[in-house]
């Protein structure tokens, strides 16, 4: 018979620093302290992290390759009354790292087990925080496709997005990724580099796209390890007689995939009575 008097533990969300150690809180290490065991996605850098501040808790293995299998079993020993901890590499787990299926399942099926968010540090929003573009509203991407099709396909989809725009890119990757945002966005956008923050090797840089892979390709170090690039969203031209509508340039750029830019204008403009000469100006001044 089950025993219903059985209290579920608590699921702890702990954030942990991203490159210093020092920004770790004082809430998270009373908390890894105290859990009975703790899920990392990598022992081994988890493991370093604890034995720095001398906690000896029993660590497992929970990452994106293992993740699906193992979420119903640490689920079982959490409804037993176990309190856990899960935490990634670094930062603030769930943000392009493991962690849904679980936080899912305690959320879906079982009410009564508390999930108990332990903030702290996040890459994405400290590189941010230093950008210089606006804060207020922006879209998070995490990593685009190492497939150049699937990513060259996803910043179509962003070339009209107006917010500021996060993505997390590799080392052996950033340049090509650069070259199709300068095809695709156009070689005047503004884009902050962020590299290995918070570590000693911290180095931030903003610039166009053009500039920015001049830049890199001077010295090929400046883009060894973890990257974070913070995009400019899209900006409308300066009001003149007419200002363009998302809906206007989406159909000259999609009619300029299969026509030449003449008839590509000239089809856009009878559909929305719009003078050819703008929209050309239009296409120019925007590098598409």
């Amino acid at each position: 018979m089950k025993n219903n008097n059985i209290k579920s533990g608590n699921l702890y969300v702990v954030a942990t620093p991203i490159g210093n150690y020092d920004d770790i809180s004082k809430r998270a290490l009373i908390t890894l302290n105290k859990v009975n065991f703790i899920l990392a996605e990598d022992t081994r850098k988890t493991g370093l992290l604890l034995k720095h501040f001398n906690i000896k808790k029993k660590l497992y293995s929970y990452h994106e390759y293992n993740e699906k299998q193992k979420a119903k079993n640490f689920l079982e020993k959490i409804k037993k009354g176990y309190n856990t901890a899960l935490v990634s590499d670094s930062g603030t787990p769930l943000i392009n790292d493991p962690g849904y299926r679980i936080i899912k399942l305690c959320r879906k099926k079982y009410i009564n087990i508390k999930i108990i968010p332990i903030p702290g540090p996040c890459s994405a929003i400290s590189a941010l925080s230093v950008s210089g573009l606006p804060t207020n509203r922006f879209c998070y991407e995490g990593f685009l496709s190492y497939k150049k099709n699937k990513r060259i396909k996803r910043l179509q989809e962003l070339k009209l997005e107006y917010r500021t725009i996060i993505i997390y890119e590799s080392t052996h990757r950033l340049l090509k990724c650069l070259y199709d945002i300068k095809n695709i966005l156009g070689k005047n956008r503004y884009i902050v580099i962020a590299k290995e923050l918070t570590k000693k090797w911290e180095n931030i840089h903003g610039n166009n796209v053009s500039n920015l892979i001049k830049w890199i390709k001077l010295d090929l170090n400046k883009i060894k390890g973890e990257i974070i690039l913070i995009i400019s969203g899209y900006k409308k031209l300066p009001k003149t007689n007419l200002e363009l509508s998302p809906k206007v340039i989406k159909t000259l750029l999609d009619l300029n995939k299969e026509l030449s830019l003449k008839k590509s204008i000239n089809i856009t403009a009878n559909i929305y009575s719009i003078k050819r000469n703008f929209l050309y100006k239009f296409y120019i001044k925007n590098k598409y």
